[in-house]
């Protein structure tokens, strides 16, 4: 399962198609408060989250996810128009990956498999 956080409705249902396209069930949430509420109800495998976000942002989100022992290890995406290649704010907030809008939904997708948890044997 995978929880997004996405404040546009028009690029969240760009990652919400691509991602239950390829098999992924998806949380959909339209800032950070509802996702970190989320994350925390679901536990999902993977979090991707925009970084501008009303009521919390993505890097406030990750920084949560990060302080709580029983999410920390969940894996955290940020997709932004903001940041550059190399920000140091992804790194601050312990973030696993950062996607640069605009991405190709194969760029989504390759990076979510970088980061799911292998199935048991």
């Amino acid at each position: 399962m995978i929880v997004v956080a996405e404040d546009h409705e028009d690029i969240l249902f760009v990652l919400r198609r691509a991602l239950e396209r390829a098999g992924h069930e998806v949380v959909a949430t339209t800032d950070g408060a509802a996702a970190l509420e989320a994350v925390r109800r679901h536990r999902p495998d993977v979090v991707i989250t925009d970084v501008d976000m009303p009521k919390m942002t993505g890097l406030d989100l990750c920084r949560a996810i990060r302080a709580d022992d029983g999410l920390r290890h969940i894996p955290v995406v940020l997709a932004s128009g903001s940041m550059l290649p190399g920000d140091a704010r992804a790194a601050e907030v312990g973030a696993s990956a950062t996607l640069l809008k605009p991405f190709l939904p194969a760029q989504l997708l390759a990076c979510v498999a970088e980061l799911m948890p292998s199935p048991p044997l």
